[in-house]
Formats: C-alpha cells, structure tokens, sequence
C-alpha cells in the first residue's frame, strides 16, 4: 500500500476524562439515546425542489432555504404519500408457500421445500430479496428455491409443552446444494415463464448460483451474474424477458481464489450503457460497458475500494459514488466523471479527509446533504453547495457529546505492521480515564477477523460501540486490530487466507498483542480474548495456540469446525472439504481441545441458523473427553446474536466474568 493513502496513521481522543467520575452501567449499553446519530436522520429532498425534510425529535421538519419549521400534519401526509415507494411485495401475496400477484394465482411452493420469492443462496452475493419488479412494474421476476434435495437440520423449540422438531434447510460445505431458478410473470397475460439458466442437465448447472438480477430500462430483458460452485468463474449474462431464452454472455470474470459480484448492474441516465463494479484489478472499482458487452474503459482505479454507486447526475456525465481513497479507515463522497475519470471528494469539509460519510443528493445534483462523523465527532448533517464543496451553507445538527456527562477513556486510532512486515493494519485502542502512572491495567483484546468487516473505522468512538466504553470505565485496556482477511483493503488482503482459514489472521492479530506488550499500562499477565460468530472462531483458536499469553477468553457462536458451516460462505473461503482435506484439518479446533489451558466462556444461542448448535457442543465433548474444564452458557430461544433485552444480560455476563477471572 503506497504511504500516500494512508492519510490517517495516529488519532489521540479524549473526552473531559477528568472531568466526571459518572460511568456507564450494564443496563445502559442498549439506551440508543446515547448514541448520537438517532438523533437526527431520513434526510431527503423535496422532489423537485431544494427544499430539505428529515426527522428529529419524534416530528418532520422542512427546511425551505431560509428557515427550519416543523411540518404541519397536512404536509406530513402529502410528503409521505409522495415519499414511500412500492416495496416489492407492494401487491404479493403469499398463501401456504403459492405466490399470489395481485389476487392471481402465480406458482405453487410450500415455503420450506419449494420457498418462492425469498432470498436464496444464504444471502450472499449482496442477495437481500427474492422479488425483482420491472422498473413500470408490468414483470415480476422471483426466485424459485427448491431445498427439497438438502437434509432437513434439526433445531428444538422448547418453548411448547414437548419439545417440538423446527427443522430448517441447512447446506453444509461439501453437500449437496439447493436449486434455484427465475420465474418471470407478466402482470398483464399471467403468462409465467423461467429464465433458461440452466442449459445442460448436469449437477453442476443446476448448483450454480444466480446473483445481482436487474432489469433493462425498457422491460425488455434481464440480466444474471451467474457464478459457478466453485465460486471462481462468473458469467454475466443477459435473458430475454418474454421467452426466459439466453440472448448473450455479455463477459466473463475468474479468479483462482474467487469471484464475489455483490451488485447488479447500474445503468446509465439513457440506458445505453451500464457500471459493473469488479475486482478483477485487485480493489473493487467501476467499469463502464456497452450493452454489447464491449468494455468502454475503467472508470476508477487506484489503491482504494469504491464501496458503492448513489446517482448519476441527469445527463449521466458524472456517478456519485461512495470510496475510501483519501481515508482508508473512512468513507467519502465523490463525483466522478464518466468520460474523463476526474475525481472530486464532495465530503473534505475545509480541505480535511476525515470521518465516515453518507449523502443524499438533490435532483439535479446541484445541492447535498453530508451526514457524517468521526473519531473525535460525535455527529453533522450539513448542506453543501456543488459549486463550493467545502463550506457548508446551512447545517441542520452538530451533536454534542452524548457521554459528556461520563468519565471518558481515551480512544487512539493507530497503524501497525502486519505480520509479512510490510502491510499497514489499523487498530483501535482504548484505554481507562484518569490512568494512574506505573499502574497496569488487564487488557482484552476483541477480535472478528473475518471477510466483509472493518471493525476499526474513522466515525464516532472509532466505530466501538458503548461496551467497550464500559469496559475502559471499569478499569480495563480494549484493543481491536483489523487484520488481512478484512474488508475494503483490496482482494489480496482480503483473499490471502483462502483454504487457511485462521492463519493469517492469528498471526497478525498476534502482532497486536507485540504491540500491546510494548505498552507500560498494559499487564502482561492478564490479557484476555473475546469475539463472536468469526470472531468466536479466531477467540478460540487464539486462546488454544497461545494459553500463556490469553488468561481468559469468551467466544460467542464460534465456528468450530469449518465442514459444519453453510456451502456459500464456506466453499468460498475454504472450497469443499473433499478438495481442501488438510485445510479443514488444520483450522478445526476439535482436535485442539486438548491444548485448552486458563478460563473459556463458549455462548450460544441454541436455535442458532448460522452457527448451528453443533459446533459449540462438539467442541464442549472434546473438552470433556480431554478432562479440559470450559465454562458454557445457552441462550435458549437465541438465533445467532442476542438481541433484544437479553443483550443487556449478555454483556453483564462477559462483564462478570471477567471481573471475576482477568481483573
């Protein structure tokens, strides 16, 4: 990484530490009034106007240029009708599993077997939906999902009087596969057809995976970013709407390691062209193409992710796109010039790449909101000029600190060495307020570790979220690294842990703990490890390689043993266990049980769907059959996070025991 994007390498914050001796209780971690962007929020433009409407305190404001008033109840109902789109199950219905549109009678399903109109392929590849109307809503595409071929996996609802079986369909790496299509139904006919995505009988067509569906502007055609099992080959390609017939193959993408498409096709303002976002250069950036397939150019490179498209201008010369180009730890705002690449930062307010940016552009684009913060603030929502993007010309909120009334730790955003000692990898370090000199203080590292994360970020607190703050007003050092396995740092960092799962992020997660040793407030001696989902899996599998240097670790739905997880995930990072045989072996932390030493939390939610039970109770045998002592708790009608109020009740839990095992 050239050093000349690394723009942010040290931030020192400290909030009145000194100031308060009030701390945070368990019970307030979830008290969402403390967390300042609620306070203000649905930014929107006025159709056609310059006229600004958001929500603050409970009510609608407007903001007409001049002044900010509340708006009366008339305009609230005739802004609400204009502002809430049709949502795509505007007009579906559902009934015992058969799809419904607009009263008719579409295709027959049971939602469990045959599930119509839901996401598929465990939401991955940026799927969120199984509905894709036509832009003048005449078609509806949908997802077919036959499961019927995967084994049923149990999960227990013990909330009745017996037990009761609520089994779901669960794929694991190296199993068969679901089947998915696309049904198109045309509103006006009721005719129903199906894409021909599938042009061979084989099992490996029929479990290919079908992403990123988009619709041409004029209703004509659809396009599909199909992706292979394997999940190294892609290819793009475009589908007659009327017949469900392949017209072409528009291109291709493949990589040895893995191709990952996480958004449709966005086309232009007049339809003849389109931005693909790939990336095939190594950083996720933006390829202009004609409908032919032809590539036109690539319009953003560098060594910087484009993490994603907000508008075309009207004439279509310029995207406004969001990137991490001046700020690798934030988010900014661009403009970019189609033709001649010219990029420029909407969001460097006085000339400074700071914080983690959202904007809403008006019509024209001439006029737009920046909703921001940082590190060291808590929260804007400023109106900018296009003309003069660095003034604003009204700001609508400047948030206080909402824990000014708190003794404050110091939060510090740094740069370390990876592991191969030439990668920059940012932390996150917070430490107690008022620390005593010559005092140590027990330190606990929080991991995640894992593909499509970036803990570590310039925005409020540095991303930590009010746990952590309670954790340091209680007298302990936290520290948080983001390791090479992460997201927006480009596909190399991202992908050089493929099929070895856990190496490389252990090891760079252990050149923090290099670091926090060299720290004289840091107590040697009593460092501890938490993480949950992935980073329940890295907790473990640090707390099992370096007993002498974790006293204490808590992992909440930890992976165990990578052949238990889902297809998608799995056999993209590891391919199937049947290929990668020494990879599994390797990263399973069933055999390396008998190497726990020190104080283990393992929790888990026992109906958890994406961590499933088996793992942590696996795991808790092989303890067992090594005479290791493992602490356990269950979350009984939990599915993979603890939400809710029992997430209070979940961090009283860590918090204890910790208090009662590492300080």
């Amino acid at each position: 990484m050239k050093k000349t994007t690394i723009i942010l390498t040290l931030v020192l914050l400290a909030f009145g530490a000194t100031a308060q001796n009030k701390i945070l209780q368990s019970d307030q971690l979830m008290d969402y009034t403390l967390y300042p962007q609620r306070a203000i929020r649905s930014f929107q433009f006025l159709p056609g106007t310059d006229k600004v409407i958001y929500f603050k305190d409970n009510s609608y404001f407007i903001f007409d240029g001049k002044q900010e008033r509340p708006l009366t109840d008339k305009e609230e109902q005739q802004f609400k009708a204009i502002e809430q789109p049709l949502a795509d199950n505007d007009g579906v219905e559902f009934k015992d599993g058969d799809l419904y549109v607009e009263g008719k009678f579409v295709e027959h399903g049971d939602g469990y077997n045959i599930v119509l109109g839901e996401s598929v392929h465990r939401n991955e590849f940026g799927i969120n939906g199984g509905l894709f109307w036509s832009p003048k809503r005449s078609r509806l595409a949908f997802y077919r999902m036959d499961q019927s071929m995967v084994q049923d996996y149990p999960l227990v609802n013990t909330k009745t009087r017996e037990a009761e079986a609520m089994p779901i369909k669960y794929p694991m790496a190296g199993m068969k596969s679901h089947e998915v299509t696309v049904g198109v139904y045309d509103v006006a006919s009721g005719k129903l057809i199906y894409l021909d995505t599938r042009r061979d009988t084989t099992l490996h067509e029929r479990e290919m995976y079908l992403t990123n569906i988009a619709w041409s502007p004029d209703e004509k055609y659809i396009f599909i970013a199909k992706i292979n099992r394997e999940q190294n080959h892609m290819w793009f390609e475009q589908y007659d709407a009327s017949t469900g017939k392949l017209v072409k193959t528009l291109f291709e993408e493949t990589n040895p390691r893995y191709v990952e498409p996480c958004d449709p096709m966005i086309f232009t303002p007049k339809g003849d062209q389109f931005l693909w976002l790939s990336r095939r250069d190594g950083y996720r950036h933006l390829y202009l193409y004609n409908l032919d397939g032809k590539l036109v150019k690539q319009v953003t490179k560098g060594e910087y992710e484009v993490e994603g498209v907000i508008q075309f201008d009207k004439k279509g010369e310029n995207v406004f796109i969001y990137a991490n180009r001046d700020n690798l730890a934030g988010r900014a705002a661009f403009r970019v010039n189609l033709k001649s690449g010219k990029m420029d930062n909407l969001t460097s307010c006085e000339g400074m790449n700071w914080g983690t940016h959202s904007v809403v552009l008006n019509e024209d684009c001439t006029r737009y909101i920046d909703i921001w913060s940082s590190a060291s603030i808590p929260g804007r929502a400023e109106l900018f000029n296009i003309k003069n993007m660095r003034q604003p010309i009204h700001t609508f909120y400047e948030a206080d600190n909402p824990l000014k009334d708190y003794a404050m730790p110091t939060y510090k955003l740094g740069t370390i060495k990876a592991a191969d000692g030439k990668t920059d990898l940012y932390y996150r370090l917070i430490t107690p307020p008022d620390m005593e000199p010559g005092k140590k203080y027990p330190t606990l590292v929080y991991v995640y570790g894992g593909p499509h994360s970036q803990l570590v970020t310039d925005s409020w607190l540095a991303g930590a979220n009010l746990y952590f703050t309670f954790l340091a007003q209680h007298g302990y050092v936290v520290f948080t690294l983001d390791n090479r396995g992460t997201s927006n740092r480009g596909f190399e960092f991202e992908s050089c842990t493929h099929r070895h799962l856990g190496e490389v992020e252990m090891a760079d997660q252990m050149e923090g703990v290099k670091f926090l040793k060299s720290l004289p407030y840091v107590d040697q001696d009593r460092m501890g490890v938490e993480g949950w989902s992935f980073g329940g899996f890295m907790t473990i599998t640090m707390k099992l390689a370096h007993p002498e240097i974790f006293k204490v670790g808590c992992a909440g739905g930890p992976v165990i043993d990578w052949k238990w997880y889902e297809i998608m995930y799995g056999e993209r990072y590891m391919d199937t266990p049947q290929e990668n045989p020494d990879g599994y072996a390797a990263n399973s932390l069933l055999d390396k049980a008998k190497d726990l030493d020190g104080r283990l939390l393992v929790i888990h939610g026992c109906e958890d769907n994406t961590v499933v039970w088996q793992h942590s109770l696996e795991f808790i045998e092989r303890c067992i059959n090594n005479n290791r002592q493992v602490d356990y708790f269950v979350y009984p009608h939990h599915e993979h996070n603890v939400r809710g109020r029992e997430r209070n009740h979940l961090y009283k839990k860590m918090f204890d025991y910790y208090e009662t095992f590492l300080k």
